[in-house]
């Protein structure tokens, strides 16, 4: 089992291995019981949209970390991934600037993901 800290940093690296777009990590441990991280990514179209989400579950899967729930898949321009320590939001631009999930969450603290990408 894989600590909050470890999925986090397995999803920031999936997603930026597979060209995501202005990945933010905030740590939420301290303001909600939600989760301890959120994971925000835009993606390009709703075909790289698909393959984020493909790849994020895939990759915690042969990591022994399972969703609790997915949302989004039909609806094609956000899908959320719960994996109960850490959310995952993926969004297309247009869905992104209108939920807004940064402000709305702006108490959190914003991890700087240059330390945590792989190369």
């Amino acid at each position: 089992m894989l600590t909050p800290d470890e999925i986090a940093g397995l999803v920031v690296n999936v997603l930026d291995n597979k060209k995501a777009q202005d990945i933010k990590l905030l740590r939420t441990t301290d303001i909600t019981v939600l989760a301890d991280y959120f994971v925000i990514c835009t993606a390009s179209s709703t075909t790289q949209l698909r393959t984020l989400s493909d790849e994020v579950e895939r990759i915690l899967k042969e990591n022994g970390e399972f969703p609790l729930r997915r949302e989004g898949h039909r609806s094609g321009g956000w899908i959320l991934i719960d994996f109960g320590c850490v959310i995952v939001h993926l969004f297309l631009h247009e869905a992104r600037e209108f939920y807004t999930l940064e402000r709305l969450w702006s108490d959190a603290e914003s991890i700087d993901i240059t330390t945590i990408i792989k190369n």
